[in-house]
């Protein structure tokens, strides 16, 4: 089949060469001239077969134009070696192959493809200038509305919360042997929406050769680093909570590596002085042992696992009830309802962290239902009512709704007595879920409306991994209720002072 030749739209020209802009590259041969910078180069192979697929490479033109590249692997030879990221190069003959639908890397609907006859050679001197690098960034939401899909490829910039399990409180110690038989190493980032709103805070893995990149960048800044830049990362749900996860293609920058990190350094730096702290961290908390109850905010890591979420309580006090020869009894001495109908109460376990501290916090009640907007009862009846085979002795799972807290970051009014610290559980129970503060007018926002812009953030999943409200779920609702608000009838635990 005879194929037009596409030899169009030369766009610019340097000592009587022509060249092609990205933007009129279109599917079929080309007999023209390209000139990009190779912004970056990685293997692709064979997800399950481990074969070479082919050079995928990251190019852009002097307009700002970004598109895919790639070489097959038997002409790879001809040009990796020399091939260097940063630098300027001409193409002469090429292939305008369609990009590929999955895991993509550029907006173009072209991928520039190497032929038989492509000629490709360093530029040394420039007269044009070219951008070294361009960035897609995605919102929380985004990644969300674009989870398991295996589509586009976007980047994502925030400020590091722990690094391998270890706030950045104090510089994190890596263990380079685990990371190395694991092949992969964990970090929560948090990013914001606007002006000074901490956004979600999310699970990142990095897998193999980002691992390493990040932890030979990490190891080489002589401060502490706190802002992290990751490129093309695919979304994923793990365990129920929507994790991101690296790709041969990603890339690591940190603080001050690249204009987008040391923009939001700048910001990071400016939130942190501006905002004034209201609430205890968790360190306050341990260190406040003698007070009665105290608020703090922290950000939810994980349900933990290996004890039961709920109880079965009496109906009346909701304390424990225990089993008798007939019917369950209270445990409460001093309550007027012994033989009861039990009914399940929260009782979750999960892991919380600050910038200060990490610590076990303990749901009970009411505050397990303002973080899930169900009651516990609900949820193991609803599992029954699916699992039918299942006899009533069975310990109903960790149920998705307690899962989709993980990521979520709130205020919470806490108990703290010796017998929260007794052993080395250093758990701490608490009592009420409160509304997160507004954050304070800057410079930045005068003349809008703030208060708006943070209930609209909320409502699209500001400090939330996975947003309640997107699935219609009443937590968010519940969240906003203060302490004084509590049903007397049931708030069986000391009240939140204001």
């Amino acid at each position: 089949m005879a194929m037009k030749r596409n030899g169009k739209s030369h766009v610019s020209s340097d000592s009587d060469e022509q060249f092609m802009s990205f933007k009129d590259v279109s599917l079929g041969p080309h007999e023209a001239q390209l000139r990009f910078r190779l912004i970056h180069f990685w293997e692709a192979r064979n997800p399950v077969k481990k074969t070479l697929i082919g050079l995928e490479m990251l190019l852009i033109d002097e307009q700002g134009t970004v598109i895919q590249g790639f070489i097959p692997p038997g002409r790879i030879k001809k040009y990796l070696p020399d091939m260097k990221r940063g630098s300027v190069y001409k193409l002469i003959n090429f292939y305008g192959s369609k990009n590929k639908p999955v895991y993509r890397v550029a907006d173009h609907l072209a991928t520039v493809s190497f032929t038989w006859n492509s000629e490709m050679s360093a530029l040394h001197e420039i007269p044009i200038s070219i951008d070294e690098d361009r960035f897609r960034f995605h919102s929380h939401e985004d990644f969300e509305t674009n989870c398991d899909l295996k589509g586009d490829l976007y980047d994502v910039v925030g400020h590091m919360k722990l690094v391998d399990g270890q706030t950045l409180i104090e510089r994190p110690i890596i263990d380079d042997v685990k990371i190395a038989t694991t092949r992969h190493i964990m970090i929560h980032v948090q990013s914001h929406e606007v002006y000074f709103c901490s956004g979600p805070v999310m699970k990142l893995y990095l897998w193999d050769q980002a691992a390493t990149d990040f932890i030979k960048k990490f190891n080489s800044c002589e401060n502490t680093p706190t802002v992290l830049l990751v490129t093309t990362v695919n979304t994923k749900r793990l365990g129920g909570t929507l994790a991101l996860t690296s790709m041969s293609s990603t890339r690591v920058f940190m603080d001050n590596d690249v204009q987008p990190t040391r923009n939001y350094l700048t910001w990071y730096v400016s939130a942190d002085v501006i905002t004034k702290r209201e609430t205890l961290t968790i360190a306050d908390i341990f260190s406040y042992m003698s007070q009665e109850s105290a608020k703090c905010t922290a950000t939810i890591d994980d349900v933990v696992h290996g004890s039961s979420w709920y109880y079965i309580g009496c109906s009346e006090c909701h304390s424990k009830a225990t089993k008798g020869t007939n019917s369950l009894i209270c445990t409460n001495a001093k309550c007027a309802k012994v033989n009861t109908t039990g009914v399940a109460q929260y009782r979750a376990k999960i892991s919380v962290y600050d910038n200060t501290e990490q610590a076990f916090f303990v749901l009970l009640g009411d505050a397990g239902r303002e973080l899930t907007g169900r009651h516990a009862s609900e949820l193991v009846s609803n599992y029954f009512k699916a699992n039918k085979s299942e006899g009533a002795d069975h310990e109903v799972p960790i149920p998705e709704a307690l899962i989709s807290i993980i990521g979520q970051t709130h205020k919470f009014c806490v108990k703290v007595t010796d017998h929260n610290f007794s052993g080395n559980t250093r758990a701490v129970t608490v009592t009420k879920i409160l509304p997160l503060d507004t954050p304070p007018p800057t410079e930045a926002s005068v003349g809008n409306d703030i208060g708006a812009t943070s209930e609209e953030a909320k409502q699209s999943g500001n400090n939330v991994c996975e947003p309640p409200t997107s699935r219609g779920d009443p937590a968010d609702e519940d969240s906003k209720r203060t302490c004084g608000s509590a049903d007397p009838g049931t708030a069986k635990r000391p009240r939140c002072g204001n």
